[in-house]
């Protein structure tokens, strides 16, 4: 063979070479473009010094009306930030990959979805907090949630977690479909104090006074009213321990008296569930919890309490912990008059 092919046959593997090595480049560049793509439809938050290092939690804001895209960013950075723990918090977005709580529940259309990206990150989660709002998940999305909730791990559920799924849930144990008010303890069944009209103001149940969850809590107060979550035929379950009782207000100011006609409620308690696994989940459920409520620093403590008696870390709660809001923090009110209140479609960045 000459010279002239041997030349030619190595020109010609060079070529091949730097083909293969230029795909395989623009195939990994496609890939990481589509992974940072993808990261932009959640925050994720690392955790500093404290108690939390090493821990992660994800939150979840997932709902249209109490604002909970404004108050899981500022409850994961105090985690983070006070507490140590590394946060990720996940959205419900719309087409665009925009925050977009002005999604309807599917009252009227039932064919629509809603889409929250990373729910795939709760597989790794030691805690997860929740709160949405009849969200219509295509199944794959369920999947994630119903996997959770055999883990053994941690449910803190806030204000409309309770009613969070549209329709019947499609996570069996024993053969039979689980409810959110077994799995939680009760769920939405009305209004007990005034929709939008009537604050409310926390009593600490005295005989549970000495909960973990409770640790340097004093004053309890939000503006989102009492829910009934229980009655006659649901009553509240044995199987949970009330911490805090709602007592409805007049009107929405913080010093209003008490509406003496209405009874306090249960607002936050505790339970177990047990899981498909065996394993045993610990769950606080508080029906206060909108962006406004977390303002307060007793609802704020309460929910902060809860991640770590929840992760069986109660000797780590002090009662002088840090609940301090990072930066400012100014929520918009509650409610479904998006163009009045202000709300609309957002990048996720503008969240963080």
């Amino acid at each position: 063979m000459n010279l002239y092919f041997i030349k030619k046959i190595k020109i010609t593997f060079l070529s091949i070479l730097c083909m293969i090595f230029s795909e395989g480049l623009e195939a990994q560049q496609r890939k990481s473009k589509t992974t940072a793509n993808q990261s932009d439809l959640w925050l994720t938050y690392p955790g500093l010094k404290g108690p939390g290092k090493n821990r992660h939690v994800v939150l979840i804001a997932a709902e249209q009306e109490y604002r909970s895209e404004q108050s899981m960013p500022m409850l994961a950075k105090v985690l983070s930030k006070h507490h140590g723990f590394d946060c990720t918090v996940l959205f419900s977005v719309n087409e665009k990959g925009e925050v977009d709580p002005t999604m309807p529940a599917p009252f009227k259309d039932k064919t629509k979805r809603h889409n929250i990206p990373g729910l795939g990150r709760l597989a790794k989660a030691d805690c997860l907090i929740w709160i949405s709002r009849f969200m219509h998940l295509p199944e794959e999305q369920m999947q994630h949630f119903y996997d959770y909730f055999d883990s053994g791990k941690p449910l803190i559920a806030l204000r409309t977690a309770n009613h969070g799924f549209w329709g019947e849930l499609q996570y069996k144990k024993g053969g039979k479909n689980v409810s959110l008010r077994e799995m939680l303890g009760g769920t939405f069944m009305g209004h007990h104090g005034g929709w939008h009209r009537e604050a409310t103001r926390g009593v600490i149940v005295s005989e549970n006074k000495k909960h973990p969850i409770l640790a340097g809590v004093g004053d309890i107060w939000g503006t989102s009213d009492v829910y009934r979550c229980h009655n006659d035929k649901n009553p509240f379950p044995k199987d949970c321990t009330s911490l805090v009782l709602g007592q409805p207000l007049i009107n929405l100011e913080k010093d209003a008296s008490p509406n003496t006609k209405k009874e306090p409620l249960p607002v936050a308690w505790t339970k177990k569930w047990t899981g498909n696994k065996g394993l045993d989940s610990r769950v606080f459920h508080f029906t206060m919890g909108s962006a406004k409520d977390l303002e307060n620093d007793g609802v704020r403590r309460m929910t902060v309490n809860a991640v770590y008696w929840g992760l069986g870390m109660g000797k780590n709660i002090k009662p002088d912990s840090s609940v301090a809001i990072i930066g400012d923090y100014k929520p918009l009110k509650a409610g479904f008059n998006y163009e009045k209140l202000g709300v609309k479609p957002r990048k996720v960045e503008y969240y963080k």
